[in-house]
């Protein structure tokens, strides 16, 4: 299982920088930010998320939300990844770079 995953599931808030700039301007690729553990239940569209679609981990933006479905996950650059439940933590904080 993802170390992240992993520590969000165990209730502790940690530090992660992803790759990529499919969250620009937002997020630069490997910009670091806090993540709280959350249930999707708690978030809400505009929300910055960590969680899984497809076997996929994204730090991403929540597009919409379904009782049923979920959150459907998107960038910021149009792309929807899908919807999901499996949401681990949620961005609090964006840090400067170091």
């Amino acid at each position: 299982m993802n170390w992240k995953i992993q520590k969000l599931l165990n209730g502790e808030t940690i530090i992660s920088k992803e790759p990529g700039n499919s969250m620009l301007p937002i997020l630069k690729s490997r910009q670091p930010v806090v993540l709280k553990p959350v249930d999707w239940q708690d978030c809400k569209e505009g929300d910055i998320v960590f969680c899984k679609v497809r076997g996929n981990c994204f730090t991403h933006l929540v597009k919409g939300k379904n009782e049923k479905r979920g959150l459907l996950i998107g960038n910021n650059r149009g792309h929807l990844n899908g919807w999901t439940k499996n949401v681990y933590g949620i961005v609090t904080e964006i840090l400067p770079f170091e």
